[in-house]
């Protein structure tokens, strides 16, 4: 092995243990003995460890690293080291070494034999300084100790925030076994309700490379999810020494107990959160089905693992609460995260009877929220079907909360909220919870009820005031159709008719009244009724606008469009008057279309202006259209792109008027139309003698 191989000035440095380890600051000196005990190599770190330069020591004894033996003890260190690494072929040994300036140092070596290139035999040796190996076996005696039984929560996270490293006492203070923590992100074991204040602190030490020291966080873990904790935490960043990893280190402590306030304050806030939620989530209908599911989606799973709601079904809202009788309800609305059992139990009964003496009488009777454990006692005295009540003790549900809908004095219906044992059970603050969130179920419900209600007395009166069958005479065949808006609007004031009048006329009527409701219902039929009685005795269209018009300022009804369309099939014309109204549409055979919008008038009560009629002419065999403005308008976009598309779907063949009028309404209304609809199609012929046609339906004259 050439003397000078590594030995120059100008060679590496200190050879050292593995960069960011407890022994990057021991120095380790490599050297070699040959056959001779003679120093025949000499690297940067014995230099540093003994104080010879490479030049110096080379070639020398190495008995020159030891202190002089005395003379009694045979053969040297030296020798000694030598004789035993090729002997035994590895050997450690703390001796006595020699520094240059003289001192003497406790030193540890590690000896091996090896065979050089020329096949002579070296024997080399690594040392360090005894006090320094010392030392790291110290501190990883006391890491190991550490680690293995510090009650504290220790922790090391990447720079992603994910677990590399944690002790045994991190794992049982999360509940969640130490080989599941790594590779996971804190953030998916410590759950907290801060609004991610907590992963923006620990970001700032990752990142910025803040220390945090005791700071106090409320959290839920998913090895204990129904048990607050409050844990004090220091942080503090890694350095990443060499190419370990950076990150950052933790310690954590479970003060609990100690900071019982933080706890409720926590649990406070996570009750407060859900309230909010509900307020935002609950009512966004006026659809009683919808927000039944609404509450039960608010509360299940964050609350509970089961809910229902239910309206009870008086016979008359008015009538005073009887413990005596059985309570009928009718369940709207239910959800469960439970398996099997709870789902039937749940979802598989919509008529509910409950016993007089029930628990549910019990809660009643208080008007406030009360909570039950579910037994053998609970589910003879509520549920009245042995199999029903079976199929409550199995569900897994180990308590219930139930709470009263309560709106205007009455008890509108019932909430219920159940826990497994994987929970706790209902404190005396989930009652107050439940309650509120009852309160505002049940207005919610209230409003729902209440406007449905309306709406059927809307829909009722509509119907009966809208023809059923308008005769249209027997050269006009009709095909009509009304479409209520979606269920969130109300009903409006939409309307058509047909009239047969002498010498085989027939008069179409379209209208649609401004608002919503019984008014609007209510008004649309005050004008039909009119509009049938002066079209038996007005025979100008104009002069009947002008008589209508009359009425409606009397009668208040301050906004109404009209169209009017008297057709005689001797002449095979028309006369209309429109007053505000969309223009109709006159389909040929020959597939061309065309509107009729030279007249048009102020509409209905506005008064002040005198109406005007125009006359055409309709071929044998057109069809013409009569519509209200759901069919045309639509959320961004004008009537005109509505007229035209509603003219792209007349020209195509229609077949039947029936079949005619479902394609049309099903091409251009959306599911989520708010709007009423009309569409009258009527296909006109020509009486016997009718005298030839002159035109395409354009207007022919005007008066007014």
């Amino acid at each position: 092995m050439p003397s000078d191989r590594l030995g120059g000035a100008d060679g590496p440095g200190p050879i050292r243990s593995e960069p960011g380890s407890l022994l990057e600051h021991v120095v380790v000196a490599v050297f070699g003995i040959d056959e001779e005990d003679r120093i025949c190599y000499w690297g940067p770190g014995a230099q540093n460890l003994f104080g010879h330069e490479a030049g110096s020591v080379l070639t020398r004894p190495a008995a020159a690293l030891f202190p002089e033996p005395a003379p009694d003890e045979g053969p040297g260190p030296a020798a000694h080291l030598a004789e035993r690494a090729r002997a035994l072929g590895y050997w450690r040994v703390r001796l006595p070494a020699l520094h240059r300036d003289g001192s003497v140092f406790d030193c540890g070596f590690r000896v091996f034999p090896m065979t050089g290139a020329t096949g002579a035999s070296v024997v080399i040796g690594l040392a360090s300084r005894g006090d320094e190996l010392d030392r790291v076996k110290t501190n990883l005696s006391f890491l190991d100790s550490l680690f293995e039984t510090c009650p504290i929560g220790l922790v090391m996270l990447d720079e992603e925030l994910r677990y590399v490293h944690l002790n045994q006492a991190m794992a049982d203070m999360d509940g969640i076994p130490l080989d599941e923590h790594l590779g996971r992100r804190m953030a998916d074991i410590m759950i907290t309700s801060d609004e991610g204040e907590y992963q923006r602190m620990l970001r700032s030490v990752a990142d910025e490379g803040r220390t945090v020291i005791g700071t106090l966080v409320g959290l839920r873990t998913p090895g204990h999810p129904d048990r607050d904790q409050v844990r004090s935490v220091s942080f503090f960043p890694l350095t990443g020494a060499g190419d370990t990893r950076r990150g950052l280190g933790g310690l954590l402590l479970d003060v609990t107990d100690r900071e019982q306030a933080i706890l409720e304050a926590t649990a406070a806030r996570r009750r407060l959160a859900l309230l909010d939620r509900a307020a935002a989530s609950i009512g966004t209908t006026l659809d009683l089905d919808t927000t039944a599911r609404e509450l039960v989606g608010a509360v299940v799973p964050e609350f509970c693992d089961a809910s229902v709601v239910e309206l009870v079904e008086w016979m008359d809202e008015t009538e005073a609460f009887d413990p005596e009788l059985p309570v009928a309800t009718r369940r709207i609305a239910s959800g469960t995260t439970l398996p099997g059992p709870a789902v039937e139990l749940v979802s598989g009964l919509r008529e509910v009877t409950y016993p007089p003496g029930s628990n549910t009488h019990q809660m009643l009777s208080t008007g406030r929220p009360l909570c039950f454990t579910v037994d053998e006692d609970f589910a003879t005295r509520t549920v009245v079907h042995q199999e029903r009540a079976q199929l409550l003790l199995d569900s897994g549900l180990t308590c219930i909360l139930m709470a009263p809908l309560i709106a205007r004095g009455t008890v509108q219906g019932i909430a219920m909220f159940g826990r497994s044992a994987a929970r706790p059970a209902f404190a005396e603050e989930d009652l107050g919870l439940a309650g509120e969130l009852a309160s505002r179920a049940a207005l919610c419900l209230d409003n729902a009820r209440l406007y449905g209600k309306v709406r059927d007395i809307a829909l009722t009166l509509q119907r009966a005031l809208l023809p059923s069958a308008p005769a249209a005479g027997p050269y006009v065949d009709i095909s009509h159709r009304y479409l209520p808006g979606s269920r969130g609007t109300e009903v409006g004031g939409d309307w058509y008719d047909a009239i047969t009048l002498p010498d085989d006329r027939v008069a179409l009527v379209v209208g649609d009244v401004m608002g919503h409701g019984v008014p609007a219902a209510a008004a649309m039929g005050r004008l039909r009724i009119t509009a049938k009685t002066l079209a038996r005795h007005t025979a100008e269209p104009a002069a009947l606008l002008d008589e209508l018009d009359a009425c409606a300022q009397e009668a208040g009804i301050e906004w109404a469009t009209f169209l009017y369309l008297l057709y005689d099939p001797r002449t095979g014309r028309a006369r209309i008057a429109n007053a505000g109204h969309p223009p109709p549409l006159v389909r040929h055979r020959d597939g061309s279309v065309h509107s009729v919008g030279e007249v048009l008038g102020v509409p209905l009560g506005v008064g002040g202006v005198p109406y005007r009629s125009v006359e055409i002419e309709i071929p044998e065999g057109a069809v013409v259209a009569l519509y209200t403005d759901g069919l045309i308008e639509a959320r961004g976009q004008d009537i005109d792109t509505g007229i035209d598309a509603l003219r792209e779907q007349l020209r195509a063949p229609l077949g039947s008027l029936e079949e005619g009028a479902d394609r049309i309404l099903a091409n251009l209304l959306p599911d989520t139309a708010t709007d009423d609809t009309v569409l009258v199609l009527a296909r006109v012929s020509g009486a016997p003698g009718r005298p030839p046609a002159r035109g395409t339906g354009s207007p022919r004259r005007a008066s007014s």
